[in-house]
């Protein structure tokens, strides 16, 4: 599998959880009792937001660091 893939799949995937989690607070508010959301609705919709936060967290701070150990290295290789 290739790191583009691999990549893909995981942003795929946290903006699926996120349309789930959207889907079923929503639902929650539309299913007897309406306007009523159960605990296990929000524990889940919260589950579902930290899924697609931690991927998109982890993604985000992964290309930084190697875009600052890059500039480090050039920076390294111009200096002598």
């Amino acid at each position: 599998m290739t790191k583009e893939t691999r990549t893909d799949i995981q942003i795929y995937s946290a903006i699926a959880m996120l349309f789930a989690g959207v889907s079923l607070a929503t639902a929650g508010f539309i299913v007897a009792p309406t306007g009523a959301i159960s605990d296990s609705v929000l524990l889940s919709f919260a589950q579902c937001l930290i899924y697609a936060g931690s991927i998109f967290g982890v993604s985000i701070y992964i290309h930084t660091k190697f875009a600052e150990l890059k500039s480090v290295i050039n920076q390294k290789e111009e200096g002598g």
